[in-house]
């Protein structure tokens, strides 16, 4: 007589949602990780006028602190890191990158000088903008094909928390310790931010510990190398170069916005950072994922139609509307301020999120990966090492630091404009399909 074992189903079922759960478990925590990376890399911007004054920073410092300082590790170590992604442990890659913008985080909170705050800050960029790669690669293979939307998705929020956070902590915290006894003594209010900031890094990054190398899924037998992918991408050269230069630039406005939006506030509108950090935080959160929403169903709706490139019509759309949001620092209060930003940033991500699902519908899978990583490249480059530092020359010529409005509206309409008509060229150019 054959004997059934009615606990085996029973306990395969056990372990299987066992394994579910942490799958689950570490996604959420790989989701907080990105948060404060995002958050160790963004709190910066709300205090930079109190580090300014204390440490008798120009604008232009500050313009390199806040972009060359972020742009040249990524420039630098996109390629390498991704390279790692594909063939090292990728848990320990992320352990690695926490720990580092921890270490630039706590750097922050001790420089004393223009040099020291900017290896600092190249520090807390290198981990935050380079982690999203590894967290990328690591949850599609902690989740099914199937459920892979949704983990990603938690990436992105935290990406969008992460941002929404360091404005509206940050602040409240500067309003805290600027009426408390700091945590160590002579400690500045804004240095104090950066302490708390990194406390918490501390414990996230610990955490990190309990996370697994989870086993690659879906590897190819081959690929081709670096040089072919390159020849591959310049035979597109008439879609890839407009699309470049549309969310190049749609970077450069994002940038320019996130840095300067809170100066702007102090400087034209009289405002201290504890009380526009709060809904700048929310602005950034809710545009983020207004954005993300808009963006996907605008793709496609636009990849449906019969439209020659239709999938970039959303793209195009959402840049012409750009061009007079990004005139959000001329307007006469604070609430059209917001208004005003809450549509560019808006238009940044859906954007953002239209050129992501062109290029995995337009681009060839063997060589989508060197495209991506060439858009980080160029992105970090351009977007965030030029764009800071082009608002303040534009500012000089128009009158110098009271003037930062002015170069902030200049620099925003024009790479507006510019990433408007590089996403109708694109458009104009974009093939039937891969």
């Amino acid at each position: 007589m054959t004997h059934i074992d009615l606990a085996a189903p029973m306990e395969v079922h056990v372990r299987s949602a066992a394994r579910t759960n942490t799958a689950w478990t570490a996604l959420v925590l790989l989701a907080v990780t990105i948060c404060s990376g995002v958050a160790m890399r963004t709190v910066f911007s709300p205090v930079q006028e109190l580090v300014a004054r204390d440490l008798r920073f120009s604008d232009f410092q500050v313009s390199l602190i806040q972009g060359l300082a972020l742009s040249i590790p990524v420039a630098l170590l996109s390629i390498p890191i991704g390279r790692m992604t594909d063939r090292g442990n990728r848990a320990q890659l992320l352990f690695g990158l926490s720990v580092l913008w921890t270490l630039g985080s706590f750097g922050t909170v001790f420089a004393v000088d223009f040099w020291q705050m900017f290896v600092a800050r190249m520090f807390a960029g290198i981990g935050s903008m380079c982690a999203l790669t590894v967290a990328i690669s690591m949850a599609a293979d902690m989740s099914a094909p199937h459920m892979r939307g949704r983990s990603l998705l938690l990436l992105s929020l935290g990406n969008l928390v992460g941002a929404a956070l360091a404005f509206a902590l940050g602040g409240a915290l500067l309003g805290h310790f600027a009426n408390v006894a700091p945590p160590l003594p002579g400690l500045a209010p804004w240095r104090s931010v950066h302490l708390a900031f990194s406390g918490v890094s501390v414990l996230l990054t610990l955490l990190l510990l309990t996370i697994r190398e989870p086993a690659r899924h879906e590897v190819a037998d081959a690929s081709p190398d670096v040089g072919a992918a390159l020849r591959a991408l310049w035979q597109r050269r008439a879609l890839i170069a407009p699309l470049f230069l549309g969310q190049v630039t749609v970077v450069m406005a994002d940038a320019a916005a996130t840095i300067w939006a809170a100066p702007v506030l102090s400087r034209s509108y009289g405002l201290q950072p504890e009380q526009f950090a709060g809904w700048i935080g929310l602005v950034l959160l809710g545009s983020g994922i207004v954005g993300s929403i808009l963006g996907g169903l605008s793709a496609d709706a636009g990849q449906k139609s019969k439209i020659k490139g239709g999938i970039l019509l959303g793209a195009v759309i959402t840049a012409i509307l750009s061009i007079p949001a990004a005139f959000f620092p001329m307007m006469p209060t604070t609430l059209g301020f917001a208004l005003m930003l809450f549509l560019l940033m808006t238009c940044g991500a859906i954007t953002g999120l239209v050129t992501a699902a062109a290029l995995s519908v337009l681009v060839p899978n063997e060589i989508r990966g060197v495209c991506l990583g060439a858009f980080i490249v160029v992105g970090a480059i351009i977007g965030f090492g030029v764009a800071p530092t082009l608002t303040t020359l534009l500012a000089d010529a128009f009158g110098g630091p009271h003037a930062l409005r002015y170069g902030l509206t200049a620099t925003s309409v024009g790479v507006s404009v510019i990433s408007a008509l590089g996403f109708i060229a694109a458009m104009r150019s974009a093939p039937r399909a891969a």
